[in-house]
Parts: structure tokens; C-alpha cells; sequence
């Protein structure tokens, strides 16, 4: 244990006897993985996190108010910025950590990590269903429905695959710039369209007042999934040269996250009013939604791909635990990744066929995972990390009482969302499965 005394870390020795099993293969085998520079990193997260949570932030504005939407967009971001540092602390204490699967393990043993394992594959493959879901929608609009959805969602599925085929982060990193790239230029046509149209403009209401608890929990969902990027961020950091690095990754991600999230939110529901849509690109004119869709497809698939990289990659280094497959080029080497890179996907789609309703699906995710993993997990590391020596001085005692705190609130987001979500699907908010509509 790497203990520093007061709370914090103490420096990673990349020479360590407990270094990870990646390292230790590094420069033996066909494939390396630790190729990631902090900026890699630091992108792909950004790709993986401004996606489909941008796209229905200014509705939950519209549906709390202004002013509560603005706390939830800045006090959980600056919530999952301390507990994506202590994933990141964690990780340099036990660099033998490659997944939450393995942290189960060392806290919970064999029934831990396979708990683990379960949850965090199944989080990432309701998140590739719902970019799938994505692309199909944003098909929809770009052709006025020119086929069938499913086809649309098929082709969205293919695509995933085949952009999924390469097995480091590394070459994931450079689609990811153009991802980033194409979002941005889409979110910001579509806010110059909106603010020319001018359709509700100024029809802000700064709190909600007749807004039910069950009507509620839908919107803030939405915005504690634009925060739910960290059950990838062990792997992540497995991939860099110097997981030390990692905060700075964070810092960038979190950082360019909110203050897009505001501007973007923001100037959209001032303009559009508060019947804008979700997927918010819909509040442009048809033409310019169009337009927009087409220029922010990039960020709809490479964000599913790279969670779709993840894991694929948990799956298939179980997979082949013990020997130097995973670094080989193979047929059994590349034949059993695109196996595993093809049932995965072929899964989220039909979770996307399944739950064709876009704010549900994010809500559904939003509550059955990213509240775990964001919000009740990272500070369970910690109490692991400290345990025996919770209140040994005023600081750990105050990061105590903290991180109790936050694992608090991820079970309560966990159980009024699920509330929520299993209300609206009983009364079949979950639109109609395996249709052409859409």
C-alpha cells in the first residue's frame, strides 16, 4: 500500500514489483498498449463524455428551470472530477487494477469481480446501444425517414464494428480528434440557427415550480450520464505511458466538459424555449438539423466505439488470461477480437432496437450504472484504501465524512432513477420494439 499518511498517494515507480501486467509485457509482443501520451488520453475522454449528454442538456434545463439546471450541471461536475481523481489515486496504489471487475476482486474476491465484471460490461453495451440508437436517429431526420430505423440502426451497428477492429487506444485517440471536432461544429451551427430563428426566445423560467418528482428524475438523469464516463477510465489509464498523467487527462476532459455544457445549454433553451427537443439538434430548422446531424455523426459513433473498445477489451484479455495472445497478430489473436468486437455489438443493438426511446434509455443508464460508478464506487476505493485509519487526523476525517457523502448520493441517484425509469416503461414510455419507427 502506497500511503502517504495524510490522504494522499504517494508517487507511482513505474519499476515497482506490483506494476501492472501490461507493463510487463510491454516491448515482448506485436502489440503494445501503453502508447497513450496524457493529450491521447485526455481526448478520447473528451470524445467518450461530449456525446450524447450534450445532446439532451438543454431539454433538462427546460424541464427544471434554469437555475437548478445550472447547480446540477456545475456541482456534479465538479463531484465526478473528485471521484475520477480517486480512480485515478487508486489506480497509481494498486497498479494492478485494469477494470472495476479487478477492484471487486482485491475487495470483495472471486463473487466481487464477477459481480463487477457483469456490471461494468453491461453498463458499456447500454452505452453503444444508445449511440446506436443515436445514429439511427440522426438517420432518421438526415433522410426524413428514408428507411426503416432498424436499417438505419444496422448500419449504425456495422460501422461500430468496424471502426471497433483496432485493439489499442492509441489509434482510437486520432478518429477521436476528428469526434471532437464534429460535435462541436455541429452543436455550434445548430446554436446560430436556433438563435437567428429566435422561435421562444427569451421564454426562460428560472425554476420549475410545477414539476412532479417523477417527471423530475428524467432530466437530472440526463445530466448525471454526461458525467458518466468513469467505469472506463482504469483501462484508460492502464494506457498510458505514465499513469501519473492521468489527472491531467481528467482536468482537460472535466474542464472542457462543463464549460461547454453551460454555453451550449444555456444559449439553446434561451433561444429555442422550453419546447426544445432531445436530441437538442432537433431544435434547429429542419434543414440546418439536417446539416448538423450529418456533421456530428464522427461523435455519435467513435464515442460508442470507444466504449465498445473497452469492453471488448476486458472481455477479451479474460478471454486469454496467462498467455501473450492479446499481444500477437495472430489468426487466433485477431480472429477471437473481432468475435468478441461482433457479438458486443450485435447486443447493443438489440438493447437499442429494445428501448427505442432515446431520454429513457439515457435515463436507464444514467441510474443502473453511471450512478454507481461515477458516484458510489470511487469513494469505496478510498474507505479501501484507508481502512483502519478513516479519522486518524482532521483531514482524513473530513475526506471520510466526504466520500460516506458521495457513495450516498450514488445509491440515492440509483434508486429514484430506477423508480422513475421502471414507471415510464410500465406505462410503455419505452416506445414500440423492432418497428420502423423512430
Amino acid at each position: 500500500m502506497k500511503d502517504g499518511g495524510d490522504g494522499i498517494f504517494q508517487p507511482w515507480d513505474p519499476e515497482s514489483n506490483d506494476a501492472d501486467v501490461v507493463s510487463h509485457n510491454e516491448g515482448k509482443g506485436e502489440v503494445e498498449y501503453k502508447t497513450c501520451e496524457w493529450w491521447h488520453t485526455g481526448i478520447i475522454m473528451i470524445a467518450e463524455i461530449i456525446s450524447l449528454g450534450v445532446l439532451a442538456m438543454p431539454q433538462a434545463l427546460a424541464s427544471l428551470g434554469l437555475l437548478p439546471g445550472i447547480m446540477l450541471i456545475i456541482g456534479l461536475s465538479i463531484t465526478t472530477t473528485y471521484t475520477g481523481y480517486l480512480i485515478g489515486q487508486f489506480k497509481l496504489a494498486y497498479p494492478a487494477m485494469q477494470s472495476f471487475a479487478d477492484c471487486g476482486e482485491l475487495i470483495a474476491g472471486p463473487i466481487g469481480r464477477e459481480v463487477m465484471a457483469f456490471c461494468q460490461v453491461l453498463i458499456l453495451l447500454f452505452i453503444m446501444a444508445a449511440h446506436v440508437l443515436s445514429f439511427g436517429i440522426a438517420m432518421n431526420v438526415m433522410t426524413e425517414h428514408g428507411q426503416c430505423t432498424v436499417v438505419f440502426t444496422t448500419i449504425g451497428m456495422v460501422l461500430s464494428f468496424i471502426l471497433c477492429l483496432p485493439r489499442t487506444l492509441k489509434n482510437v485517440s486520432y478518429v477521436s480528434i476528428i469526434s471532437c471536432l464534429s460535435i462541436l461544429v455541429a452543436v455550434i451551427i445548430s446554436m446560430i440557427a436556433i438563435a437567428i430563428r429566435k422561435e421562444d426566445m427569451g421564454n426562460v423560467v428560472a425554476i420549475q415550480s410545477n414539476v412532479s418528482l417523477l417527471k423530475g428524475l428524467g432530466p437530472v438523469m440526463n445530466i448525471v450520464l454526461a458525467y458518466a464516463g468513469h467505469v472506463t477510465f482504469f483501462s484508460l489509464t492502464s494506457e498510458l505511458r505514465d499513469p501519473r498523467d492521468f489527472t491531467k487527462s481528467l482536468l482537460l476532459m472535466q474542464s472542457f466538459a462543463v464549460s461547454f455544457y453551460l454555453v451550449m445549454s444555456i444559449t439553446i433553451y434561451y433561444y429555442a424555449g422550453p419546447n426544445v427537443a432531445s436530441p437538442a439538434l432537433g431544435s434547429a430548422p429542419p434543414l440546418v438539423a439536417k446539416i448538423a446531424y450529418g456533421i456530428a455523426l464522427p461523435t455519435i459513433v467513435v464515442a460508442g466505439v470507444i466504449n465498445g473498445s473497452v469492453a471488448c477489451k476486458y472481455v477479451y484479455f479474460r478471454m486469454w488470461a496467462g498467455t501473450d495472445v492479446i499481444y500477437k497478430k495472430s489468426l487466433k489473436s485477431v480472429g477471437s477480437w473481432t468475435v468478441v468486437c461482433a457479438v458486443a455489438w450485435v447486443l447493443a443493438w438489440a438493447v437499442a432496437e429494445a428501448i427505442p426511446n432515446f431520454n429513457l434509455l439515457l435515463g436507464l443508464i444514467a441510474s443502473m450504472f453511471g450512478s454507481w460508478y461515477s458516484y458510489t464506487l470511487p469513494p469505496v476505493l478510498f474507505l479501501y484504501q484507508y481502512r483502519g485509519h478513516w479519522f486518524d487526523s482532521k483531514k482524513r476525517s473530513a475526506l471520510t465524512v466526504l466520500n460516506i457523502t458521495i457513495s450516498m448520493l450514488g445509491l440515492t441517484i440509483c434508486i429514484m432513477g430506477m423508480w422513475s425509469s421502471i414507471v415510464e416503461l410500465s406505462r410503455g414510455g419505452g416506445g414500440r420494439p423492432f418497428t420502423c419507427a423512430g
